[in-house]
């Protein structure tokens, strides 16, 4: 049998993550050093692996009860490799340090379990509850492999040059940044588009670090249902207040 095929084999590397190609992640496992994929992101995998839900909290599941952020976890154990994918996106691997990162965990493909999650919330300057945007703050030293729809731009900030970013199309972030919510409208259109540019609320950031731009202003298909927290009513996303932008028309 012979094919183009058989040219996408398997990359030799010693690294734990590798990226097999822009949207398939190779992770190396050893019996004591664990790791944390998205439910359902395994499409191989050689070896002794095992494979299970990983336990949240209660403070976890509250979290997720009520702002819709959060992420759906299973332990990748045992001695091999595994092969993660999520809906052909590409994939790109990210050393967290103690400045930590902070990310749309829809976007959230596989991380070290020595990592630390938690939900924060981004405020808007308007001060209308449930405006704001709820994302997940991760910190400690490990990897994190994040996921967007088409190959990003990743932009420095620096405290003489701040950064606007469409709160639709951001992925992630550096913890440190000065970060508010915003929307170039007058107080009583806030929950409509701007005029006829299509804009709408975006997030800006101030301080010395980076910020991770997808070419997309829609979240992966998997979050075409969202729970029944804040975000599904006033967050990102076609669900949220995007979504209900869009679907507004002028007087």
């Amino acid at each position: 049998m012979q094919s183009p095929l058989f040219s996408y084999t398997e990359q030799q590397s010693q690294d734990r993550y590798t990226v097999q190609n822009p949207q398939l992640l190779r992770v190396s496992l050893t019996s004591h050093d664990d790791v944390l994929a998205r439910k359902g992101a395994m499409v191989a995998y050689q070896g002794l692996m095992e494979f299970d839900g990983e336990y949240q909290s209660h403070g976890q599941r509250r979290a997720r009860a009520s702002t819709g952020e959060g992420l759906d976890l299973m332990r990748c154990s045992g001695q091999g490799t595994v092969y993660l994918a999520n809906l052909a996106q590409y994939i790109h691997v990210v050393d967290v340090d103690h400045d930590g990162i902070t990310v749309d965990s829809a976007y959230v493909l596989a991380l070290d379990s020595s990592l630390h999650t938690e939900v924060i919330a981004v405020d808007s300057q308007y001060g209308i509850s449930g405006t704001g945007k709820y994302q997940l703050n991760i910190s400690g030293t490990g990897k994190v492999a994040l996921m967007t729809s088409g190959q990003p731009l990743m932009m420095q900030i620096t405290p003489d040059k701040y950064v606007n970013a469409d709160a639709d199309a951001i992925v992630a972030w550096s913890s440190s940044l000065r970060v508010q919510m915003q929307a170039q409208t007058h107080s009583s259109g806030v929950w409509r588009r701007r005029g006829n540019t299509g804009e709408g609320w975006e997030l800006s950031f101030l301080g010395q670090g980076f910020a991770l731009v997808q070419p997309s202003e829609v979240l992966p298909p998997q979050n075409h249902e969202i729970g029944q927290g804040v975000r599904a009513q006033f967050g990102m996303g076609q669900q949220g207040a995007h979504g209900q932008n869009q679907n507004n028309s002028w007087n």
